[in-house]
């Protein structure tokens, strides 16, 4: 007979296509992922995967697998919280979507929270980007999504969550770093620059702030693309160049004396993040308990991002 916890970690390698990969997001050892696939497998007497060396990929039978599987963990959740909510309690399973940085950053301070509060409640976040988040939202893979992306989609409610300052970062040595005054907008034109990918949130706020200042990101020299701040921020330790950032990010970097943060003169640039749910979709008693925790006073320090200036931020 199947059982859900199997099925749970047939969709995990599923999404990732890589065991190692989903044993880090269920927080189990890679050959246990692999002894529970082998397992079902085996009651279904189908292969679910692929596999070549280290790597696995998807069968026909697998991909078929994939939309029954939820469905029989949706109504594995939904029992299971039916029938604790007539002992008051909160149970289940809930997965989020987030951006890379919020997955770093914000979310990981508001599970440890929640699952003080609600024990029974088991947490996977699905840590991708901001259009990646929002789709598996859509889909249906994750209950609620973290991200700076807010599309008109139908259904879809959005609440703000944080606004994130992006701060420009350079390595100690730098010109840059040794200004005592703000650095003028025109001035980005001199340095060698570190961005990110151009879907990304950071990129789209850097985008319009130097539109404040008739300026495009073309116009600033472009040494290297990277996927997520922690690279950036690593790439101009190693004074590869500059770059734009997650508050988030710079603080850390700027603690370790790794990076200075350098303040640009009219030029305050934000990304906001919005907690986003599926309304068309029935929410679990956990979702529920999960979007009231998120927004309540309690966690207002992680909500409220300070608004001092890049130098005295950390």
């Amino acid at each position: 007979m199947l059982n859900p916890r199997e099925l749970q970690i047939f969709l995990a390698a599923a999404e990732t296509e890589n065991f190692s990969e989903a044993a880090r997001r269920l927080s189990i050892s890679q050959p246990a992922i692999s002894m529970q696939i082998r397992s079902l497998e085996e009651k279904l007497k189908v292969p679910l995967f692929t596999r070549t060396g280290r790597q696995v990929t998807l069968t026909d039978p697998g991909r078929v697998l994939i939309p029954m599987a939820r469905d029989v963990i949706d109504h594995t959740i939904h029992l299971e919280e039916a029938m604790a909510s007539l002992q008051g309690e909160v149970v289940g399973v809930l997965k989020l979507g987030c951006s890379t940085a919020a997955g770093k950053y914000v979310i990981p301070k508001l599970m440890a929270g929640f699952h003080k509060r609600f024990p029974r409640v088991g947490l996977i976040c699905d840590v991708t980007g901001r259009h990646m988040a929002l789709e598996k939202l859509r889909e249906g893979d994750v209950q609620l999504a973290l991200t700076s992306l807010r599309e008109p989609y139908k259904g879809i409610e959005y609440r703000p969550f944080l606004t994130d300052r992006i701060v420009l970062i350079v390595p100690p040595d730098h010109p840059w770093a040794a200004l005592d005054r703000p650095l003028k907008p025109k001035e980005l034109l001199a340095g060698q620059f570190i961005l990110r990918e151009s879907q990304s949130g950071t990129r789209g706020a850097v985008v319009e702030g130097l539109s404040w200042h008739d300026m495009t990101i073309d116009d600033l020299e472009k040494v290297m693309v990277l996927g997520n701040s922690e690279a950036i921020c690593g790439a101009v330790q190693e004074r590869i160049g500059v770059a734009f950032v997650s508050m988030s990010v710079a603080c850390e970097a700027s603690k370790a004396g790794t990076v200075v943060p350098v303040q640009i003169e009219n030029m305050d640039l934000t990304t906001t993040l919005f907690m986003a749910r599926d309304t068309d979709r029935p929410a679990t008693r956990a979702q529920a308990a999960y979007w009231e925790f998120a927004f309540s006073p309690e966690n207002e320090h992680i909500r409220r991002q300070p608004s001092l200036p890049p130098d005295t931020f950390c």
